[in-house]
């Protein structure tokens, strides 16, 4: 009986455990969607901002170093021509707008009224004289 409880246990555990990852996931709400994609424009602006105070710092270093080590005396190797540093300035975020239905598109109206019938009384044959195979 002492076996049976933790065997029974962690069978229990894996049985619970596949049967919440078949689960599906519930379908995001356009609010949710909107507040994910704002969350990655910022992380990605919080990135370059990162990679900007990281290129500000390592300059001064740089600065700081050449200075040192002509005050003491060292040959200075000439400076290895990199990219400024660019500043990403603010966080700004332009909701893309959301895409429209089809119907609201236009994608099943012709762009102007139609000036005739879309059907004529001239027959087929005349009309594609390639016969079918």
């Amino acid at each position: 009986m002492k076996h049976s409880v933790p065997i029974l246990c962690v069978s229990l555990a894996l049985l619970t455990s596949s049967a919440a990852a078949r689960l599906p996931t519930p379908a995001a709400t356009p609010e949710a969607q909107a507040k994910a994609a704002e969350a990655a424009a910022r992380t990605a602006w919080v990135g370059k901002t990162d990679n900007y105070m990281l290129c500000v710092a390592q300059d001064k270093v740089a600065a700081k170093y050449r200075a040192s080590a002509t005050s003491a005396g060292k040959t200075v190797p000439a400076a290895t021509a990199t990219p400024p540093c660019t500043d990403p300035g603010p966080f700004v975020y332009a909701a893309a707008e959301p895409a429209k239905p089809l119907e609201a598109a236009g994608a099943h109206s012709p762009p102007a009224t139609a000036a005739s019938p879309p059907s004529t009384t001239t027959p087929a044959a005349a009309t594609n004289p390639t016969p079918k195979p």
